[in-house]
């Protein structure tokens, strides 16, 4: 598993290179946003945001929660 990463770590590295310098803050920007999307939050912020949403009203019925979902 260790090689596998190492081999996307130098793949990234190689195609980071013949960026042109003015774009690394950009790149930089994309992948920080990148990894904030795709990493759970912990459980504590995640019960925290969604206490403050119940408590405005921003809640929306159980029936309605499928709905547009294709469960086939």
């Amino acid at each position: 598993m260790a090689t596998k990463s190492m081999r996307y770590e130098e793949q990234l590295d190689c195609e980071i290179k013949k960026l042109p310098g003015e774009y690394l803050p950009n790149l930089l920007q994309i992948v920080r946003l990148f990894r904030e999307s795709v990493t759970l939050k912990p459980a504590e912020d995640s019960f925290r945001q969604g206490w403050k949403e119940s408590m405005v009203g921003e809640t929306r019925p159980v029936s309605e929660l499928w709905n547009g979902i294709n469960a086939d």
